[in-house]
C-alpha cells in the first residue's frame, strides 16, 4: 500500500506498508486529540488509498471534506492519525486536482464519468458535479447529433449536396460490384476506411455533413464537396495482375483522406470563394504521383476542375519474380 503526498513543500511523503489496525474514534468524541481543527496537513485512508494532502486544499470549496476539516462532521481516524473515509479510492486524486486547480481533465469513458459524478456528489463538491453534469450533457448531445445519412438514389444525393450549407464528405462503399477476388490485405483497409469515416464522423460533427453511399458504382471511393460542387476525389481501389488472374486491391490511403477532409473546411460558413481560388491554384495541395486534375462539372453546375486522387502506381510480382503492371481502375 502506498500514500500519494502533495502539499506546500513543508510536506513529508508517507510511505505505508502493510495495514495497520484500526482503533478508530471519532472527532466528536476525542477533539482534543483528534480533531483536525488547527491541523496543516491532513493524512486521508479512502478505501484503502492513502493521499496526504492540506487542509487549505481539502477546505477550498464549501463540501463535505471541508466540514470534515472544521470538525463539523464527525469522521473515524485510526490510530495512526489516518482519516479513514469509506468509499472507493479510485478516483479520489481526481477529486484533490480539482480543488487544488479548479478544473481537471475528465475521463472519456461515459461509465467512469458516471463513476465520477458520484464520488462528486457524495463529497458535496459543487463544481465538480456541475463539470462532470455539463461533460455527459455535451457528449450525450454529440452521440444525438452525429447522423449519417445514407443515399438511396443519384437523385436524392445531388439534391442533398446541392441545398447543403456545410461542406460534404462522401464515402461510396459497394462491394457488390467487385468482379475479382481481393488482395490480402484489401478486406482490412476496406475496414479501416470505413472506421476512419466514422471517426471523422465525430471529430467534424456539426461542421462536414458526412453521407455514404452503398449503391455507387466504386468499391470504396471518397469525394469532397463544397458549395455544391466535387472538389476532390480520392479512389482507394485498383485492378492489380498477381499469377496470371487479375485482383481488385483496396488502399487505405489516411493521410490524403484527412488531408482534404481539412481543406473542404475552407468552404465552411460560406468561405468558399476565396477557397476556391486557392485550391485551384494549388496553395493547398497540388498533383503529385498517382494523382490528377479534371475539369468537371460539380454537382451546382459550372466548369470546375475536381482533384482525382488515387492510389499510388506500383509493380506486383509473380512468385517467379516478373513485374506486373497496376492497372488502375477509373
Amino acid at each position: 500500500m502506498s500514500a500519494e503526498a502533495s502539499g506546500s513543500s513543508g510536506g513529508n511523503v508517507v510511505t505505508v506498508s502493510g495495514s495497520a489496525p484500526l482503533s478508530s474514534s471519532r472527532v466528536g468524541e476525542g477533539k482534543a486529540d483528534r480533531s483536525l481543527v488547527g491541523s496543516k496537513y491532513v493524512k486521508l485512508n479512502v478505501g484503502g488509498t492513502l493521499h496526504y494532502t492540506t487542509v487549505q486544499t481539502l477546505s477550498k470549496e464549501d463540501s463535505l471534506l471541508r466540514s470534515i476539516c472544521d470538525g463539523s462532521t464527525e469522521v473515524t481516524i485510526d490510530s495512526e492519525g489516518w482519516v479513514v473515509l469509506d468509499r472507493c479510492g479510485r478516483h479520489f486524486s481526481l477529486v484533490l486536482n480539482f480543488l487544488r486547480d479548479g478544473t481537471v481533465p475528465l475521463p472519456e469513458s461515459t461509465r467512469v464519468l458516471e463513476e465520477v459524478l458520484k464520488e462528486a456528489q457524495y463529497y458535496r463538491l459543487q463544481g465538480l458535479v456541475q463539470h462532470c453534469l455539463t461533460t455527459l450533457e455535451k457528449r450525450r448531445d454529440v452521440c444525438r447529433g452525429c447522423h449519417i445519412p445514407m443515399i438511396t438514389s443519384a437523385k436524392e444525393e445531388q439534391r442533398m449536396i446541392a441545398t447543403c450549407r456545410k461542406p460534404v464528405v462522401k464515402l461510396q462503399n459497394n462491394r457488390g460490384n467487385n468482379k475479382y477476388s481481393y488482395t490480402s490485405n484489401s478486406d482490412d483497409n476496406l475496414l479501416k476506411n470505413i472506421e476512419l469515416f466514422d471517426k471523422l464522423g465525430l471529430r467534424f460533427n456539426g461542421r462536414v455533413l458526412f453521407i455514404k453511399d452503398v449503391l455507387g458504382d466504386e468499391i470504396c471511393c471518397w469525394s469532397f464537396y463544397g458549395e455544391g460542387r466535387k472538389i476532390a476525389e480520392v479512389c482507394c481501389t485498383s485492378i492489380v495482375y498477381a499469377t496470371e488472374k487479375k485482383q481488385t486491391k483496396v488502399e487505405f490511403p489516411e493521410a490524403r483522406i484527412f488531408e482534404e477532409t481539412l481543406n473542404i473546411l475552407i468552404y465552411e460558413n460560406g468561405r468558399g470563394s476565396g477557397g476556391m481560388a486557392l485550391l485551384e491554384s494549388g496553395g493547398v495541395s497540388s498533383p503529385g504521383v498517382g494523382q490528377s486534375e479534371e475539369e468537371g462539372a460539380g454537382v451546382g453546375g459550372g466548369d470546375r476542375r475536381v482533384r482525382r486522387i488515387h492510389v499510388r502506381r506500383h509493380i506486383m510480382h509473380d512468385e517467379r519474380g516478373h513485374g506486373q503492371q497496376t492497372v488502375y481502375k477509373d
